[in-house]
């Protein structure tokens, strides 16, 4: 077996432990939130201006979840799940990127394990990616952008990969022509669809990838971690209740490609994935999600997962508690640290960092799977020095504060350009109701 697929496997058996498809796992333990230092007058706010726009067309429904000190002490759902339901924090949301932290520390439970090393170039474990040039963006005198194709000064590595600087953007995000052109090419970029790179199988894919050039400056990135649909996990170790999953099989188009489902999905949950608003109020057009009841030929780690809020919200505790959660220990205390930690070190310089893309405000850098802030102030939202984050494109976000021990989730299905507006608006909610 080639060290690529032994590679594969290993992580998918570990994802397989971390993600083991519980969609309804115990809530943390609850408390009142004066007992952790917080307002249940003010927390109450949250709800109120989320109804007011699930309300006004905003999005169709919302699940926000908050903790603080290990305690659940705020959960809400507003609006609708569908057309003719109501929303439950039962709820099952695509949370796009979200699935991205989550295959990070899968990555890093096999650096943990020995199996790979963050300074690895991508080519120890993905063929002819050994060989890819570079594609360059200048201005000529005229104003118009060229392209032109050059050696890599240097492999790409798996820190590359979990920070996001491969150069490998997606094709829904980045300007670099070649790069698009590439990316449709391998079959991970479809027009008609963002965001769905689920369509051709792992192989296919990286066979594909290993002939895009990765382009020049560096965005957000597509990740080229994969799930091996026959990989078993290890015993013994993981989170106990999940905080996703792929794929949900539903109603609609239930039997599309038969061969091929990960981790599957009782009938009785199908009723409870969130669906959109058939058209956005403020950009005037629907914005269709990916459709998670047909089981995909790749995992799409970096886009596939669904979850619901309180299975979320576990993960973010357990990141929280430096690795543990339950008792169980999924990663080391000096892991949590080096994932929530800037990997950026300013030299990028990118005039769209992490912070921009998300809400729309400077003041963050990017660890190996989360976006980091870097100083208490500087961002326009609140929040401490060491908060790392991430959202996904479906309407879904999530924060971790240390210094102030919250932890929140938010849970929509409105991929609308108003996005980054929502996220602030709850994390300003949740902050102004810490009491002590």
């Amino acid at each position: 077996m080639s060290q690529w697929k032994r590679t594969r496997a290993a992580c998918a058996g570990l994802l397989l432990v971390f993600l083991a498809w519980g969609l309804g796992a115990q809530p943390l333990p609850v408390a009142k939130p004066e007992q952790v230092g917080m307002s249940s007058q003010k927390l109450a706010k949250i709800g109120q201006v989320l109804k007011k726009e699930a309300d006004d067309g905003s999005f169709r429904g919302a699940v926000v979840m908050v903790a603080r000190k290990g305690k659940l002490v705020y959960q809400d759902a507003v609006g609708m799940q569908t057309v003719s339901a109501k929303m439950t924090p039962e709820a099952i949301f695509r949370i796009y990127s979200m699935t991205k932290p989550l295959v990070s520390v899968a990555a890093m439970m096999l650096v943990e394990d020995g199996t790979i090393q963050l300074t690895d170039p991508v080519s120890k474990y993905l063929p002819g990616f050994d060989k890819l040039q570079v594609s360059v963006a200048t201005k000529n005198d005229a104003g118009a952008t060229t392209y032109t194709l050059v050696p890599q000064e240097r492999q790409m590595t798996v820190q590359d990969l979990l920070r996001h600087t491969s150069g490998l953007a997606y094709g829904e995000i980045t300007q670099n022509a070649p790069v698009k052109e590439g990316l449709e090419r391998a079959g991970v970029y479809r027009k008609d669809l963002d965001f769905d790179a689920r369509n051709v199988t792992p192989d296919e894919e990286i066979a594909g990838m290993g002939k895009v050039p990765p382009g020049v400056p560096a965005r957000h990135h597509l990740e080229l971690q994969r799930v091996d649909r026959h990989a078993r996990p290890r015993g013994g170790e993981g989170l106990g209740q999940a905080p996703g999953g792929f794929p949900v099989r539903t109603p609609v188009q239930a039997a599309r490609h038969e061969g091929f489902r990960l981790l599957g999905c009782p009938a009785a949950k199908m009723p409870r994935l969130a669906e959109s608003l058939e058209k956005d109020r403020f950009a005037g057009r629907p914005f269709p999600l990916i459709d998670v009841s047909a089981p995909p030929k790749n995992d799409s780690g970096g886009a596939g997962g669904v979850s619901t809020a309180a299975d979320y919200l576990r993960f973010c505790q357990m990141m929280m508690n430096g690795g543990i959660l339950d008792g169980k220990r999924v990663l080391s205390r000096t892991t949590v640290r080096l994932m929530t930690s800037d990997h950026l070190g300013g030299a990028m310089n990118l005039a769209m960092d992490p912070g921009m893309l998300l809400l729309g405000s400077k003041g963050y850098g990017f660890g190996l799977g989360f976006s980091v802030r870097l100083a208490d102030g500087v961002a326009a939202v609140p929040g401490a020095a060491g908060e790392y984050m991430w959202a996904g494109y479906g309407g879904t976000y999530f924060w971790v504060d240390p210094k102030e021990q919250v932890t929140a989730v938010l849970m929509t299905q409105a991929a609308s350009p108003q996005r980054a507006y929502f996220r602030k608006q709850v994390k300003q909610l949740v902050y102004q109701a810490i009491t002590d």
